[in-house]
């Protein structure tokens, strides 16, 4: 838990890790609804594993609906940090089996961040780089 002063007052956000596994069996509505419910509350979620591209473009519309129904809440910031890409045939092959057994790429990390405390995502083929929003 951190806490941020700012203007007379504190917010407080957290940093989760969401193993893929506490939402693998969820429909996607409902992993949306998860995620999104997590992000409103001013926590920075740490997905292990990604959305299907359909479920990523629906959080960014819920996200867009419930802008207008909560006033302190001002969006999401998303980005993926995928695996590296071996050039090994049977690493490939290894990682696509993997894939098919578990539902999704479980060395890809996905990272959703409340607008409010995020400030901007910046992603580069080895690594997130995160940068908050200062309120001092």
């Amino acid at each position: 838990m951190v806490k941020k002063r700012g203007k007379g007052k504190i917010s407080k956000f957290s940093i989760q890790f969401l193993p893929y596994s506490r939402i693998k069996n969820l429909n996607s509505n409902e992993r949306i609804k998860k995620l999104l419910n997590i992000a409103s509350k001013n926590n920075i979620i740490v997905l292990q594993g990604r959305l299907e591209p359909e479920e990523e473009a629906e959080l960014i519309k819920q996200t867009m609906i419930e802008i207008g129904k909560k006033k302190e809440f001002k969006g999401i910031e998303l980005a993926v940090l995928p695996e590296k890409q071996e050039a090994n045939l049977f690493e490939k092959l290894r990682r696509n089996f993997a894939k098919v057994l578990s539902g999704t790429d479980l060395n890809t990390f996905t990272v959703i961040g409340p607008a409010a405390i995020v400030k901007e995502i910046n992603k580069n083929p080895e690594k997130i780089e995160l940068f908050l929003n200062n309120r001092r």
